[in-house]
């Protein structure tokens, strides 16, 4: 019921936001750019009204060139190399460009995309061939394709490991840590030649006892059975995953803006102010931000469950209970992997010693091979995207897949 309720909310909200999308286009084109000119100001209303809704369609990676280290700018080609009934792993080339370090950077599957990593991929595209994990959305996923669970998420990983070769590269944002860590850990025990050469863990919840943030305080306020009851809808059938039960996209989203509701304001009228004020590059920022952050996916309920359960209320990883498959999960036995941990001041999603908690986890691997990043000054989403990721903390990241090679 609760799917189906928002559903046709959005069915009946959706032809207001294309109304005000076609009107803002027009007052644009008709009445040119002057920030004096009263229809500029409709327009910028009338965008404003365009950009508040969800998509379940994922954007582009409107990736078509990079400038790299050198300060020359290299054409990139999008190439689909594999596919799974739930993932795409797609790699990014850079033309005439040949022997950089593979990187498979797994994105996160909590509500968005993989295109919101699209400025990660850019930066990293400077020195590096990038391979990302596209998750498809659940809901267009039949039932006959089987469930999604964290097993399937570790194997996934493990998977495009051996399709991209050895000596890859693995970085994980945020949820996908955890599986990262499992992955390594087990290919390590198998002694498999396909075992990433370095581990790169950006701002991720491997022991959310570590600094516990919001998130983690409602993760374990409720019991499992809670979650299941209340925030586990029902695909309805005018989808192709008709009756998959999902935590739903729309649900994460409210969640995380409901947790800095006055930032989200502010951002909304500075869009309005810097539109009507003709300058242009801010407000086309502030809009692809959130044109890319309104696109929403739907998480697998057994893998939303689970990930509750084992990773935030039992905190199985830490503990020493994790298994994959029924086997134990091991970081200790993570040898040759060299790790780096990177973790924001400002974090209010995952908190400061979360990620870092991994360096104790692979107790196994020697001093050298470990390394800890904190950076000053930026919150969550920062660690992996703007000015310092790109300033800062990047090039910590490509010192330590140098040092890998």
């Amino acid at each position: 019921m609760m799917y189906r309720a928002y559903q046709t909310f959005a069915n009946l909200h959706d032809p207001v936001r294309l109304f005000a999308s076609a009107s803002e286009r027009v007052s644009k084109n008709w009445f040119g750019n002057f920030s004096l000119n009263p229809m500029q100001r409709l327009a910028a209303h009338y965008e404003q009204i365009s950009l508040l809704g969800f998509t379940h369609a994922r954007p582009d990676f409107k990736i078509n060139s990079i400038i790299d280290s050198l300060g020359a700018e290299q054409k990139v080609r999008e190439e689909l190399v594999y596919s799974t009934h739930f993932c795409n792993l797609v790699r990014f080339k850079k033309e005439d460009i040949e022997g950089q370090p593979k990187i498979l950077l797994v994105a996160p599957m909590s509500g968005h995309f993989a295109t919101l990593l699209t400025g990660t991929i850019k930066t990293l595209l400077k020195d590096h061939e990038v391979y990302v994990t596209d998750w498809l959305n659940i809901r267009d996923i039949p039932l006959s394709c089987g469930d999604f669970d964290f097993d399937s998420y570790v194997e996934h990983i493990i998977n495009f490991l051996k399709v991209i070769g050895p000596e890859t590269h693995l970085m994980g944002v945020c949820q996908p840590t955890v599986a990262c860590l499992a992955a390594t850990a087990i290919m390590s025990e198998d002694k498999s030649s396909y075992a990433p050469a370095s581990m790169t863990l950006m701002a991720g919840p491997l022991d959310v006892r570590m600094s516990p943030t919001k998130v983690n305080e409602l993760a374990t306020s409720k019991p499992i059975s809670w979650f299941e009851e209340k925030l586990i809808g029902v695909i309805p059938s005018q989808f192709n995953g008709t009756g998959r039960r999902v935590y739903p996209g729309f649900l994460q989203l409210m969640a995380f803006m409901s947790m800095n509701p006055d930032r989200h304001a502010e951002s909304f009228r500075k869009l309005y102010e810097y539109r009507v004020n003709g300058e242009t590059e801010k407000a086309d920022a502030i809009h692809e931000f959130y044109e890319e952050y309104f696109a929403i996916m739907d998480l697998s309920a057994p893998f939303y469950l689970e990930t509750i359960r084992k990773v935030f209320q039992d905190c199985d990883l830490p503990n020493g209970k994790l298994t994959y498959q029924g086997r134990l999960v091991n970081p200790k036995l993570i040898k040759k992997t060299f790790l780096l941990t990177v973790e924001g001041e400002r974090d209010d999603i995952c908190g400061i010693g979360q990620t870092l908690a991994a360096q104790d986890l692979c107790s196994g691997l020697a001093g050298y091979r470990k390394s800890h990043h904190l950076q000053a000054g930026v919150g969550h989403y920062g660690v992996f995207n703007g000015k310092r990721w790109e300033a800062q903390i990047y090039p910590v990241v490509r010192n330590h897949i140098q040092s890998a090679l």
